[in-house]
């Protein structure tokens, strides 16, 4: 049974900000085949397109992800073989891609989470450049309980924002916690209310921004957060030189010089 996922994913753009959500709401947005399809496709596209500002990323129902749905994909074994293959010359394989590919995406992506957060839900969450949730949203990293360990990308995301002792002990219990201790280990971005809406005022903000500037700068601090010296200083000039004196730019001092606004022109590649 696969459709591509096309319903599993969907995917709304309006004023520039993409909103994906996650549509799975009775089996709690479980990762079953056709969810991981729909989640690599949709950011792939959206890697692609250059006028979209920001992307919030949500799920439907009563939570964000509850992860891998283990009883569906085990029901077929070569599924585990399709999510751990890792063809021709690609870094990260369709298990490793629903979290890594929103870092590839150079709008920046929020992620909205409540109910729950279990495993590959909360490594989704953990591609994303932030994270806005309810206090009682109830996060896990929970691939231990099933002898397995995480393996969709936090390896490459949980480093950039915790100890390596309480990555350990996290990935080891895999104890739940609300969003509040998400909060004050730093795993998340805001505790809110409603997260949703903050999300969206969030993202309306950024699309008052150069596009260029945004998405370069989301590269310089992916590309250089555990990096020398050397690397990031090259970094940082390499990407100045890509937005200096560009369209947007240019607009941009512009608008902060009293002149009348003019709207930004799509992102350029970088």
């Amino acid at each position: 049974m696969s459709d591509n996922g096309r319903n599993r994913v969907l995917l709304d753009i309006q004023d520039g900000i993409a909103t994906v959500t996650l549509n799975r709401p009775d089996k709690y947005n479980g990762l079953d085949m056709p969810m991981f399809e729909g989640i690599t496709r949709t950011a792939r596209q959206l890697k692609k397109d250059r006028s979209v500002r920001a992307i919030i990323l949500k799920g439907e129902g009563e939570a964000f992800c509850s992860g891998l749905d283990v009883k569906t994909v085990s029901s077929n074994p070569l599924n585990f073989l399709k999510l751990l293959a890792k063809p021709g010359r690609k870094i990260s394989n369709l298990a490793q891609d629903v979290g890594y590919l929103w870092r590839q995406v150079p709008a920046p992506v929020i992620a909205v989470t409540h109910g729950y957060c279990f495993g590959g839900g909360f490594q989704i969450a953990l591609g994303a450049d932030f994270r806005f949730t309810t206090a009682s949203c109830e996060f896990s990293i929970m691939e231990s309980k099933w002898g397995l360990i995480p393996d969709m990308s936090l390896a490459v995301t949980l480093k950039e924002l915790i100890a390596i002792d309480l990555a350990k002990e996290l990935t080891m219990t895999a104890r739940r916690f609300n969003g509040e201790e998400a909060k004050a280990m730093g795993l998340v971005s805001r505790v809110c209310e409603d997260p949703l809406a903050e999300a969206q005022a969030f993202a309306r903000e950024l699309a008052t921004r150069s596009p260029d500037a945004v998405a370069a700068s989301k590269l310089l601090f992916n590309r250089t957060w555990s990096e020398g010296d050397k690397t990031a200083l090259d970094w940082e000039t390499k990407l100045q030189k890509k937005v200096l004196a560009r369209t947007n730019q240019r607009i941009a001092i512009a608008r902060n010089s009293g002149q009348p606004d003019k709207p930004y022109v799509d992102r350029r590649s970088l």
